[in-house]
């Protein structure tokens, strides 16, 4: 465990908190590790980004800094656009969701994970664009075009305008209202994305260097190798992760984790009874057959989707046959991520991303199995049937 920072002041002050992921990226780059860097660039304004495979120094550097507002997922993008890494090789910059969707594709050899290098970045949470807008609105009484900048630091949503001022406003009073991170960041329970090569941010950083270094966890060969090429190449600068820095890091963590499990449990109550099953299909019913949970999905990938065949399920029917939520939750419940996708671009608005949390809650105390936890974590075929029985 180290605190890194750039070597370059020009990233340090692009980048957060020292510059540290953009100098290793720069350097795995520069230096022929990989050949190119996925990475989330900013769109028209801050509440917006879009996935970016960046080839050049000067590219990488126009991602520097977060955008909670930018929900994107790389699995996806990898496996349908960068050909699943099979001859490229990729840094790719990702949060705890979109680390254990890279796991699971992997696992499903849809991505080459000899050719990934995961950069992993703690999350706390991202926070749907729309409502974002109208909350910088009513919470900061500023036009949220004037925002240039934003961050989360110590439970608190700081953001910085075109003209320099600072407001913050605690991210619980925003959620108590309505606002705040997407329902799915809220219930989950990985901020330090240790299923990543390398896991980088801000929490266990103290003393003279809080705000100027990351701190960087090193959970693979791989991930060594990004600080060893970052370091020899003089991009980046590390020294020794304090022991109370470490100790601080943990406490947050935990925090965070017993947070989720409160969400879990109040959100979840929604279902609570003996008729919880027709309370979930009262929302299901709302659907109007677009699959664009399939389509949004970072695990989905087959080539033709086993809900068209007709043997599964009469077609064109509105509402669906229940065959269609059943088939999708016994596809996709022991794998999700909960990213919250499928939710984001359901039009009818079906907590569908709590369902299927909800319903993959019930198949871990069966399996004890962990989507994306690590390559090495299959579920024994003796489990999967006892789950089929």
């Amino acid at each position: 465990m180290f605190y890194g920072k750039a070597t370059d002041q020009a990233t340090q002050e692009r980048g957060e908190c020292g510059g540290a992921v953009t100098a290793i990226l720069t350097a795995a780059l520069e230096q022929n590790l990989v050949d190119g860097a996925l990475v989330i660039k900013r769109s028209e304004s801050i509440y917006d980004g879009f996935p970016f495979f960046a080839t050049t120094k000067e590219e990488i550097a126009e991602a520097s800094g977060s955008l909670h507002c930018a929900p994107t997922l790389s699995a996806k993008v990898i496996k349908n656009y960068l050909d699943g890494a099979r001859d490229t090789r990729i840094a790719v910059t990702c949060k705890p969701c979109d680390a254990r969707a890279i796991v699971e594709m992997g696992k499903r050899n849809q991505i080459n994970m000899d050719n990934i290098y995961m950069v992993g970045v703690n999350c706390a949470g991202t926070m749907p664009p729309v409502p974002a807008r109208e909350m910088i609105r009513k919470f900061y009484e500023i036009d949220p075009d004037d925002v240039v900048k934003e961050e989360i630091a110590k439970g608190k949503l700081i953001i910085q305008t075109k003209d320099g001022e600072h407001k913050e406003v605690s991210i619980d009073t925003l959620e108590k209202e309505g606002y705040g991170r997407r329902k799915n960041c809220q219930r989950c329970e990985f901020n330090i994305p240790r299923m990543a090569d390398i896991a980088c941010g801000n929490w266990g950083v103290i003393g003279p260097d809080a705000g100027q270094a990351t701190f960087i966890e090193v959970f693979t060969d791989k991930g060594q190798k990004l600080l060893d090429t970052a370091t020899s190449s003089g991009a980046l600068t590390l020294t020794d992760a304090p022991p109370e820095g470490i100790a601080l890091r943990e406490k947050l963590d935990g925090i965070m984790v017993k947070m989720a499990h409160k969400f879990m449990d109040a959100q979840f109550a929604k279902y609570d009874g003996d008729d919880k099953f027709e309370k979930m299909f009262a929302d299901l019913d709302r659907c109007i057959l677009c699959r664009n949970c399939i389509i949004n999905c970072p695990i989905c990938y087959c080539e033709e989707c086993f809900t068209k065949k007709d043997y599964v399920m009469a077609q064109g029917t509105l509402p669906p046959e229940p065959m269609f939520h059943l088939t999708r939750l016994m596809h996709i419940g022991p794998s999700c991520v909960d990213c919250g996708q499928c939710e984001d671009g359901c039009p009818a608005e079906i907590p569908i991303a709590m369902i299927t949390h909800m319903v993959q809650t019930d198949l871990q105390k069966a399996t004890g199995y962990v989507p994306g936890r690590s390559l090495e974590d299959p579920i024994p075929l003796s489990e999967w049937e006892e789950v089929q029985e």
